[in-house]
């Protein structure tokens, strides 16, 4: 077997992957391309750059190469606040196949948040877009470890353009195996500091493959638009892997995901493949009563992040006639595991076991439930985190074996559609029953005067837990009594 390369035998169910011993995975995803014949086709548009596949290897290779020129070791790991842009591509990818750690971060977090993942990562290098010095250069002031190298994309002082400028586009690819590390991603989850995960080379492949292409059915024709940013670990498949490993092509705006964005990106770019979240859906249902966009493009969207209420699917469905794929994924198994398909679709369900992953849903002392009984739901796959950096006592809790702890509680109806309930500490107990704060929530916002809901537990004048619904009431709408008691 060749070096760096993955063979997939598809006459399997699900389909086999079988990594070369020395396996880097930028060659799998970046140079692959050329020997296949792919090289003037286009990779990224974007509003101001068209790359091809020829331009990005050799952007790969200057990137890490210019990296490698710092002194920046093997191992060594960069943290990456950097917008969606063809930039992301070139360092991400080519800190990998220089051997070093590609770390993206939340472009959204706050210095203090910066300051922390400086300091717990250990870091060599920071690279950011200009547009989030306001954040990150507090943070590096403040940290009480100072990386080696800090970078700007481009603009003012030491940018990592025109080192590019400087470097030789040819690199040879890092020594590596599939199950080495490979980059991280930071999970904040629902309590506690944020918990880097790490990911090894094969985890790109398997959710590419298993998901995108095995499940979603990403092909070389398909335009792949994100709303989901790249540094989500949902935003790093949609837009960037999946399309990566299909040969298809990736639409970044860097801008924030507002309906009118969107909806001006689709028109532009003619995606084939939209990636959105249920919050974005139903604002862009409320914008589509007065705004008419051309959405023709589009063959299928898909949804992750949080469930999809069954209402907001169908709407969708009725105005826009094109099917969404809503599912479940998360930072440490690195993208979807469980989905609805093009050809069997469940509305308010997350659908089946993605091929290439296993499911169970247990109790609190490890059983598996019956089917329509809630438990807790974990699952396996080759793409699951192998571990969180410096924090064994979580590592040990989620990912226990083989098994990933999802947090999640689930219930499995006898037909194996899987049915999302809430996070594992968010259910009720109401009068001496579990309750799902999302079955409350699905259903508050199929009243049409409703934007958005949000239930809590609140405990009554007797410190009984009672549900509280918080809402959000679509534009124009007043609240009143007689709403409320509609809701009630």
């Amino acid at each position: 077997m060749r070096e760096h390369t993955v063979t997939v035998d598809s006459t399997t169910a699900p389909a086999t992957l079988s990594f070369s011993p020395n396996f880097n995975v930028a060659v799998a995803f970046i140079d692959r391309h050329l020997a296949e014949g792919r090289g003037a086709k286009t990779a990224i548009r974007c509003a101001d750059a068209e790359v091809s596949y020829t331009d990005l290897a050799e952007q790969v290779n200057r990137a890490g190469n210019a990296l490698r020129g710092l002194g920046i070791g093997a191992g060594d790991r960069i943290l990456m606040v950097v917008k969606d842009c063809p930039a992301f591509f070139f360092a991400f990818w080519g800190a990998i196949k220089a051997g070093i750690v590609p770390v993206p971060l939340n472009t959204l977090l706050r210095a203090k948040d910066y300051q922390f993942m400086l300091e717990d990562s250990g870091c060599a290098a920071m690279l950011y877009s200009p547009e989030f010095a306001g954040e990150v250069e507090p943070a590096l002031a403040a940290a009480a470890r100072q990386p080696a190298h800090v970078l700007r994309t481009e603009g003012d002082g030491t940018t990592l353009a025109a080192l590019m400028d400087d470097a030789s586009d040819s690199l040879n690819p890092a020594p590596a195996t599939a199950t080495d590390d490979c980059f991280w991603l930071y999970s904040s989850g629902t309590t506690g500091s944020p918990k880097g995960a790490v990911h090894a080379h094969r985890d790109m492949v398997v959710t590419s493959q298993h998901y995108g292409v095995d499940t979603l059915g990403v092909r070389e024709d398909d335009i792949c638009f994100s709303a989901a940013k790249l540094f989500f670990a949902y935003g790093l498949g949609n837009g960037m892997t999946f399309p990566l490993w299909a040969g298809a092509t990736s639409v970044l705006y860097a801008g924030p995901p507002t309906p009118q964005s969107t909806f001006e990106t689709i028109e532009k770019f003619r995606p084939t493949l939209f990636f959105g979240v249920p919050t974005l859906y139903a604002a862009q249902l409320q914008a589509l009563e007065s705004l008419k966009p051309d959405l023709s493009s589009l063959r299928y969207c898909v949804s992750a992040g949080e469930a999809l209420p069954a209402d907001i699917y169908r709407r969708w469905k009725d105005v826009t006639g094109v099917d969404i794929l809503d599912g479940i994924g998360s930072t440490e198994a690195l993208h979807i595991f469980i989905s609805n398909r093009p050809d069997d679709i469940r509305p308010g369900a997350s659908g089946h076991v993605v091929p290439g992953y296993a499911a169970r849903i247990i109790d609190e002392d490890g059983a598996e439930v019956a089917a329509g009984d809630s438990g807790q739901l974990i699952i396996r796959g080759e793409s699951t985190a192998k571990y969180y950096w410096n924090n064994p006592e979580r590592t040990a809790r989620t990912m226990v074996g083989d098994w990933l702890n999802t947090g999640d509680t689930y219930i499995r109806d006898d037909e194996g559609y899987y049915h999302y309930c809430g996070r594992n500490d968010d259910m009720l107990k109401v009068g001496g029953i579990w309750c799902s704060p999302f079955e409350i929530e699905a259903k508050l916002v199929e009243h049409p005067q409703v934007l958005e809901a949000a239930i809590v537990g609140r405990a009554d004048d007797d410190e009984l837990v009672k549900p509280e619904a918080f809402v959000v009431l679509t534009d124009g709408v007043e609240a009143s009594d007689a709403l409320a008691e509609e809701l009630l």
